[in-house]
Formats: C-alpha cells, structure tokens, sequence
C-alpha cells in the first residue's frame, strides 16, 4: 500500500496559509489537458469533405455525443452539448493514463471526480433555474409535503457523492487489485491483462457512466 499512501505534494505559502498539492495529480491532469487541446488542433488543422484520421474520429464522436444530448435535452438546453463532450473526453484519457507504463490516473484522486461531480450538480441546478424560473425551481423541494423539503435536498447532494465515489472507488479499486497481483506474480504475467482490462474496459466505461448522469442530471432539472 506505500505506492497508494506515498502522495507527492507541492507545499506552497500564500499569505500565511499553507497549500499542499498532490502534484502528481495535477501533472497528470495538465498531460490530459494538452492531449486534448493537441487532439483538437489536429483534428480542425485542415477540415476537408475528405477528412484525415483526426478529423474523422472527431466527427464520429462529435455525431455520438450529440445525438445523446439532442434525445436528452430540448432545444433550449443543448448548448451544454460541448460540456459534456468535454467531461467525457477527459475522464476517459484520465483513466486511460493508468495503462501507460510510469504515468497515473487523476481520477485515482477523489479530487478529480468530486470536482467534476459538483461541476455536474451546479451546471444541472442553474440550468433547472434558468429553464422554469427561481419560484417553481424551489416549490420542488417541498413537493409533496414542505416537510420532505429537508429529504429533498439531501437527496440532490447525494448525487453528487453518487457519481463522484463510483468513479473514484472503480479507478483507485482497480489500481489496489493490480497492484496486490503484482506483488503476488512479480509483475510476471496477470498484471498487464488487468492493466489493460481496468484501463480500457472499466474505464471507458466509468468514463460514459459518469459522462450520461452528468447528461441526465441537466436533463431532469430542466424538466
């Protein structure tokens, strides 16, 4: 467990308050980052009715992810489309990062996902605001009694530790049970198969999952 509990952290001071930063998280990230702003640059670099490689893989999961948000969200609402295409993109490289030999998941760290999930729950509730107005937005929270108000909002933040600990738990699970294999066969031969089966598999898939409760949480607030 000394892989998982060994943090490296940046130590700054800004006045007078001490900030520690997991570093390598935040290395991680800006590599996801850049991936992605490189990916776009190479995607729309020469847009043709012949397209290239990039542009083409872009298109497909443009046209994907678009058709998710136009059955989700009405007309009104899709503009939150590049979000979610945005989310989706980066928690999926964030997890794939974990099949590339010496580099690490930011999604390993519950900073990660709990960002995103309360990027998700303040999007979804201004939305819903925006949508029906400030009176009928709050009259949902005493529904059906004003008594269940206070069971109401609970259940709303709960969301929030919902989808942002079964990302975290399905990315830091899979890097404990690589790690014991390992440490059992000597790195022999299991560990790259559960490499790439947590990396690939489960995290694209924990990637899509938490891309559509994202998705479906506008999606309720808006109607």
């Amino acid at each position: 467990m000394q892989d998982l509990t060994n943090i490296p952290k940046w130590v700054l001071e800004i006045g007078g308050v001490t900030l520690e930063l997991n570093s390598e998280t935040l290395i991680m990230s800006w590599i996801v980052m850049a991936v992605i702003i490189l990916f776009g640059i190479l995607a729309t670099r020469k847009i043709s009715i012949l397209p290239g490689p990039y542009q083409t893989l872009a298109e497909v999961m443009v046209a994907a992810f678009e058709g998710l948000v136009n059955d989700a969200l009405d007309e009104s609402n899709r503009h939150y489309f590049p979000m979610i295409i945005t989310i989706f993109l980066f928690v999926w490289l964030s997890n794939m990062l974990g099949v590339i030999p010496f580099l690490s998941e930011p999604t390993k760290d519950l900073n990660t996902p709990l960002a995103y999930g309360l990027l998700g729950f303040v999007i979804s509730h201004y939305a819903g605001i925006k949508a029906k107005g400030i009176k009928a937005y709050l009259s949902e929270y005493v529904q059906p009694m004003f008594f269940m108000a206070p069971l109401n909002i609970v259940g709303e933040l709960s969301k929030v530790v919902s989808i942002s600990f079964r990302l975290y738990g399905n990315i830091m699970g899979g890097s404990i049970i690589i790690m014991v294999v390992g440490n059992l066969v000597y790195d022999l031969l299991l560990p790259p198969f559960l490499n790439a089966f947590f990396g690939i598999f489960v995290g694209t898939i924990q990637a899509f999952v938490f891309t559509m409760l994202t998705l479906v949480y506008i999606s309720v607030q808006t109607k």
